[in-house]
């Protein structure tokens, strides 16, 4: 039995399947324990009739997840009835997948099957053989990328495998369609060994004009990462780290014009130092900010302690110049800008009010962040999270698309920092200053101008620092 496993169903409709011994249960009394339990049929579908029994699909309308259970608990204690499966919208749009390959010519007759494969093909092949660059405007190298996955660290559900990380996969790969028309494939590898994925990804990177790693757990993504950003010829980009990063960067910027202050005036604290938070440290230091202080569970990370994570020594020895040690309070006091990347409730309003003047809070754990917006509301200059029901949401979607889809144009060999902080700055430029305000710091992710943007001042940081192979004719 699958059941969905939605937090909120929100008042939409499930169906449920199931196998009635009509020798022992009357049907009548199926919809009666259904509508006790406050489900509304709204369809009933019959599968099959036999001697004995029927096999029902019952589509019902449900308020919540809560109402969920009550009635796949009701059904299962009837004697003579097995539920077979219930299914909701999300399920049922996962049926089979949610993505397929469709060719870009038909073939109608046997000359054309000769162009597309034999014998015409081989001199399309032997012309990639006397030249591999061509390979890049001779086959869909050009517009592919592989989104790779050991299934380690899944949205938050952690360690959870390969097979189930497909669907998150699938769904990034329709976004990058969708929003970028950047075919995208999604590869979940069955090993969690840092050397065996490196040389998975180099084995079958000659189909790809790009890899985009996902849901990679740390410290293991940083290793991974930076290998294959040496060792392969085309952009690697793990977007739970820079993802979160760039679209961070991109409400900051327009976070720090609501407050009016300068982001090389500005003390941050950046807490949760794992692959995201090392991430938004980077591109906040490439920016220009000075003063950034980091914790993680055991406190804040002081230069000259032993650390067991290199990615964590890192961060010590290139942040909180002034040595401060201690707990998260007191990292607070006089900050500017709050950065979270942890769990949820570590802030307190308390907190907050210890903080400098207009400060800017990006709470952004999910599914609930650091600190409720309406706790600190009155308070702060601008208050962000990760989710899409308060305003602000710092959402990845912003990024990799247009990223990619510049970098794919100009056939950029990486995705270096001058690129992602062109990205955020296109992002951030989306919302005129006539339009700026706290509650609307980041545009939509439906915003076409979004991919447009940056996409233009992607390409034009990749020329400006010499990893473009190719101009587009709209910059020569």
């Amino acid at each position: 039995m699958s059941t969905g496993s939605n937090q909120e169903l929100g008042g939409k409709s499930i169906i449920i399947r199931l196998d009635i011994d009509t020798e022992k249960m009357n049907f009548g009394m199926v919809t009666n324990a259904i509508s006790l339990t406050g489900g509304d049929i709204i369809a009933i579908d019959t599968i099959h009739i036999g001697p004995n029994s029927t096999t029902r699909d019952i589509t019902i309308n449900v308020k919540d997840a809560e109402d969920n259970r009550k009635i796949t608990e009701a059904i299962e204690r009837l004697q003579g009835v097995r539920l077979v499966h219930v299914s909701d919208r999300t399920f049922l749009m996962h049926l089979g997948g949610k993505i397929g390959i469709h060719p870009k010519v038909k073939i109608q007759n046997r000359d054309d099957l000769s162009r597309v494969y034999t014998p015409d093909v081989a001199r399309v092949c032997m012309a990639i053989h006397e030249d591999e660059q061509k390979a890049f405007s001779l086959t869909i190298r050009r517009n592919t990328v592989a989104v790779v996955s050991d299934g380690t660290a899944v949205l938050g559900l952690g360690d959870i495998g390969p097979k189930a990380a497909m669907p998150v996969m699938e769904g990034k790969a329709m976004l990058f369609k969708q929003f970028a028309d950047v075919d995208a494939y999604p590869i979940c590898l069955d090993t969690k060994d840092t050397e065996d994925i490196i040389k998975i990804i180099k084995a079958i990177s000659p189909s790809f004009g790009g890899i985009n790693l996902e849901d990679i757990s740390s410290p293991r993504c940083f290793e991974i990462e930076e290998r294959l950003r040496r060792e392969l010829d085309i952009p690697v980009f793990h977007d739970d780290q820079h993802g979160t990063a760039v679209v961070m960067y991109a409400g900051l910027i327009n976070a720090l014009k609501i407050a009016g202050k300068s982001i090389r005036d500005i003390k941050v604290v950046v807490c949760g130092v794992g692959a995201a938070g090392i991430a938004c440290t980077k591109i906040l230091l490439a920016a220009g900010v000075k003063d950034i202080i980091g914790l993680d569970r055991n406190g804040i990370l002081v230069k000259g302690n032993e650390y067991s994570n290199p990615m964590k020594r890192w961060f010590a020895e290139n942040t909180n110049t002034a040595g401060v040690s201690g707990t998260l309070q007191d990292a607070m006091r006089g900050a500017d800008v709050f950065i979270g990347l942890s769990s949820s409730g570590l802030l307190k309003r308390e907190d907050v009010l210890t903080m400098a003047s207009k400060p800017i809070v990006f709470a952004m754990a999910n599914p609930t962040p650091e600190i409720l917006p309406e706790e600190v509301d009155d308070i702060v200059a601008v208050m962000a999270t990760g989710r899409s029901d308060y305003p602000n949401q710092i959402n990845n979607v912003l990024c990799f698309p247009g990223i990619f889809r510049g970098a794919l144009d100009c056939r950029a060999t990486e995705i270096n920092e001058e690129m992602k902080l062109a990205a955020a700055e296109a992002i951030a430029s989306v919302i005129t200053e006539d339009k700026l305000d706290r509650l609307y710091i980041i545009p939509s992710v439906f915003d076409q101008k979004v991919v447009d943007l940056i996409r233009q001042r992607v390409i034009e940081a990749a020329i400006r620092t010499k990893v473009a192979r190719r101009i587009p004719k709209e910059y020569r």
